[in-house]
Order: C-alpha cells, then structure tokens, then sequence
C-alpha cells in the first residue's frame, strides 16, 4: 500500500510538473489533486527536493529504455538516427520549458541528473551513430564526430529557449524537424541522402 500511494504521488506530481513547471507546483497542489493530506505525502517523500529528484530519476530512466527501444529497431544508421530523432522529439514535446529552468534554477542535484544524462548518454548514443552510419558508408568519413554529437545534443537544448524560438512565433515540432534535417543531411554520403529521402517519403506516405 505504501509503495501505490509513493508511485500514485509521484505520477501526479509527474503530470502537474509538466504542465505548469516545478516551482510553481506545491506539495498542497500535488495532495489536492489526489485528495490526501500535505502529511502523506510527506511520508514518503521527506520534502519537495526529494520529490524532485526521483521524478527527474523516473523521467530520465524511461526515456533512455525508449531510445533504447528505438535505437535497437533499425537496420541501419539511417533508420537509428531517424528512430533515434523521432524518440527524442516526443520527449521534448512532453517538457515544460519552464520546468528546465526551475531544475537548473533551484533543484541543483536534479539538475545534475538531467545533463548528465544529455552530455552522457545523448551524446554517447549520437557518437555511436555516427560511427555506425560511417563504418556503413552513409555518412561521410571527414566527419568529426564529436563537434557534430555535440552540436546535435546542444540544438535540442536551444528549442527549449523562448528567447531564441518563441513559442508564439515558432511550431515547436517544425523547429525540432527543421533542425534534425539540417544536421542529417550534412553528415550524408549521397548513398546516405537516397536512402533518408526513401524513408522520409515512405513516412509521409504512410501517414497520408
């Protein structure tokens, strides 16, 4: 019983977070919207950092199973790095920018996790990526692959910035196909080209 009433806690809080940001969500919204006292909560979470933290851990190691997932049904780099953009394009679309700030702003350890997980594992995977698509002769061998893995992960991060994309200005999932695109394209053989632009119109066919 305790373990349901820490998971059903930390799946609402989850959701409130989300949506409205984590600093402006109380321990007395996240008990209110469950219908439970400010004090069960509290029993099992020893404050709001420690909630933080372990949503920011939940929310991270779902994620790196999903691109997992991704990653492991593809046939070739083209597919992964397609996969691969697709995944992570349905996370971001899930973040509140504002929740971003507030980690790095006031919850410094929950932080931590999140660029951890950005400069290490992100990027890790897009290295591995590429050098798959260069051992198959889809991307180009001049590539350095180090600028370009952190130029793609550092991208991401940029659409989450409404002073450089303003959400009232900018489609938020143009911005993140727009971006991928350019960086796909540039790291192709003409090998690579043909084959991304074969999977590109099956998608868009399929999706007709």
């Amino acid at each position: 019983m305790i373990n349901n009433t820490k998971d059903k806690i930390l799946e609402v809080a989850e959701s409130l977070f989300n949506r409205y940001g984590v600093r402006s969500v109380s321990m007395d919204d996240i008990a209110r919207e469950l219908s439970i006292s400010k004090k069960t909560i509290y029993q099992s979470y020893k404050d709001k950092d420690e909630l933080v933290f372990t949503f920011a851990q939940a929310h991270i190691n779902r994620n790196r199973c999903e691109v997992t997932e991704a990653r492991e049904k593809t046939n070739n780099a083209i597919e992964e790095l397609v996969n691969l953009s697709a995944c992570i394009r349905e996370h971001v679309k899930t973040v509140n920018p504002s929740m971003i700030y507030d980690l790095q702003k006031y919850h410094p350890k929950s932080w931590s996790l999140w660029m951890d997980y950005k400069s290490e594992y992100i990027k890790g995977t897009m290295l591995a990526t590429i050098a798959r698509g260069k051992k198959e002769g889809f991307f180009r061998e001049d590539l350095n692959a180090e600028i370009l893995a952190t130029f793609r992960v550092e991208s991401i991060e940029m659409t989450f910035d409404g002073k450089v994309f303003p959400r009232d200005q900018f489609d938020f999932t143009e911005v993140q196909m727009t971006l991928f695109d350019h960086f796909a394209r540039g790291m192709m053989t003409i090998k690579g080209q043909e084959l991304y632009d074969s999977l590109i119109d099956a998608k868009s066919y399929e999706s007709n």
